[in-house]
């Protein structure tokens, strides 16, 4: 059986935690990870988190095959209130510990190859940490498809658009849904089948794209 560790998984309404029943009804072996909760806890803001990781999920349950990065730090602020740690903590978690998790995938990935899927947001105004830090995530991933591409590893980055898992204020759906071109608004459950076909045998051609795959809101414009 083929095993995937998906990060980021721990809260109930998340894009990762509507992922997983997608990937176990495909015949994966799901592993997941958090900091309180999950099948292998980790602090994924320290260096050392992401091999740690890496180590503790092959030592246990063996060979990872594929990566689901959607684990995310999130703290609103902008230009003139972003503070130094602030910033350095959204780097360290979202890119970093990204970089960190990508490359301890990639040493222990067997000869079959393997994928990987990272999120990403447009987020940027009022959102600059978050924003700043998914930007290098997203080059990071395109940079790990040229990398990794000979070791028969696929990456892709894929940006859902609006998705309410929790964060929306109340009434920003409502505001949002009519600008949508399908009428509403994402769910988990519509990202998590991009994510089958990305993890798929069938999937792995496409490497090295930033996706929207947002039922094409990004497209209003």
């Amino acid at each position: 059986m083929s095993r995937v560790l998906v990060t980021g998984a721990a809260r109930a309404d998340s894009i990762a935690a509507g992922v997983v029943p997608r990937l176990v009804a495909d015949g994966w072996e799901v592993v997941t990870s958090d900091l309180d909760a999950g099948d292998v806890p980790c602090d994924l803001s320290t260096p050392s988190g992401p091999d740690e990781l890496i180590e503790r999920v092959s030592a246990t349950h063996g060979t990872i095959d594929a990566l689901v990065l959607s684990h995310a730090h999130d703290v609103e602020s902008g230009i003139l209130d972003t503070t130094a740690d602030s910033f350095d903590r959204h780097v360290a978690v979202n890119a970093r510990a990204s970089l960190l998790l990508v490359a301890a995938f990639a040493r222990q990935v067997g000869d079959g190859g393997g994928a990987i899927v990272a999120f990403t947001s447009d987020h940027t105004t009022g959102n600059l940490p978050y924003g700043a830090s998914k930007g290098a995530l997203d080059r990071i991933v395109i940079s790990a498809a040229r990398e990794l591409g000979p070791r028969g590893i696929s990456a892709n980055v894929v940006n859902p658009g609006p998705i309410d898992t929790g964060w929306m204020e109340e009434g920003l759906a409502a505001t949002l849904e009519p600008h949508h071109p399908l009428g509403r608004l994402g769910t988990p459950a519509d990202i998590a089948g991009v994510v089958s076909f990305l993890l798929s045998p069938q999937g792995r051609w496409v490497s090295g794209q930033l996706l929207h795959t947002d039922g094409g809101f990004s497209a209003r414009f």
